[in-house]
């Protein structure tokens, strides 16, 4: 399987994660309480296959980076944080970091 795959695989299950924390409320919630450590779990495992075919700095730049903004997303959409200007151009750059350190392994 191609590494980006595993990789998307990773950071999706991570977002899930991350998602599962929230909504433990400090790990008074039983269920999702669980669910943090089974998505995280499977984040590693498939981080760890992707690592097989690319460079750490660029997979781990794309999983934070990536993770970053989905779960900026999540908190937007799904818990109602606020949406403004600054937290927009911020993730903005975040993302055109990712690309641009993605396509340095491309340019050298």
């Amino acid at each position: 399987m191609n590494s980006y795959y595993l990789l998307l695989l990773a950071i999706l299950f991570e977002v899930c994660g991350t998602t599962c924390m929230k909504l433990s409320q400090g790990f008074s919630k039983f269920f999702p309480s669980i669910l943090i450590f089974v998505f995280y779990a499977f984040s590693f495992f498939f981080f760890t296959l992707a690592l097989k075919g690319m460079d750490i700095s660029i997979a781990y730049a794309i999983w934070a980076g990536l993770g970053t903004a989905l779960i900026t997303v999540v908190g937007i959409f799904w818990f109602r944080e606020p949406a403004n200007f600054v937290k927009i151009i911020s993730l903005t750059i975040v993302v055109a970091g990712v690309i641009g350190l993605n396509l340095s392994d491309r340019i050298t």
